[in-house]
């Protein structure tokens, strides 16, 4: 069980970000299961009020909690394209490193909240909003080198189905981390080559 911390004064971000992390703690020391809003109330030494006040339940913990890895996903995904040269072969290679990496980096925190939140319309919501704003990302990252083409829709939703399965298989360690990178990046390159035909 992750040590209680003394109660403090902090501003309403702050109390959010301390909670989101004391969370993200006591999922990876003692599982999802154990995530409650009271068990984080006393973990993070603040009362459940405090705790419903930002979450209302655990759905919208555990939402909470899907939307801080996306952010983090982002965030770093985006200070790499930021960095990169401008070639396909390069911002591919961005996203697909960065993709990967992300998820593995949660280890088993994420899977784990999302299976909890399995079957609940704050998960479908999530997923939804997360798919559509990547592949909007990626249409404009890889515009450039599909001509007067736009990229179809079609080819996107592939790829990112491809990118959740192949993060998602290295996660379980069906394969390594480089060979979910190099198939994604291969798929990426692909994609934009045959739209640009």
């Amino acid at each position: 069980m992750p040590e209680p911390r003394a109660r403090q004064r902090l501003s309403r971000e702050e109390r959010y970000e301390q909670l989101t992390e004391m969370a993200w703690r006591i999922i990876r020391q003692e599982g999802t299961e154990a995530l409650t809003l009271g068990h984080l109330a006393a973990c993070a030494g603040v009362t459940k009020p405090v705790v419903y006040d930002h979450f209302t339940s655990r759905a919208g913990l555990l939402a909470a909690l899907y939307r801080d890895y996306d952010q983090r996903q982002t965030a770093r995904m985006n200070e790499a394209l930021r960095n990169a040269e401008p070639k396909l072969e390069t911002l591919a290679s961005v996203i697909a490193e960065a993709y990967v990496a992300c998820v593995l980096h949660q280890g088993r925190e994420m899977p784990s909240v999302m299976a909890a939140l399995n079957g609940t319309p704050e998960l479908e919501k999530l997923r939804q909003e997360y798919a559509v704003s990547f592949i909007r990302q990626c249409r404009d990252i890889f515009a450039p080198f599909c001509g007067d083409k736009p990229l179809a829709d079609a080819p996107l939703w592939a790829m990112f189905g491809a990118a959740e399965t192949l993060s998602w298989a290295a996660a379980k360690e069906m394969i390594t981390e480089q060979q979910a990178r190099d198939e994604l990046l291969e798929a990426i390159i692909a994609m934009v080559q045959r739209q640009a035909r």
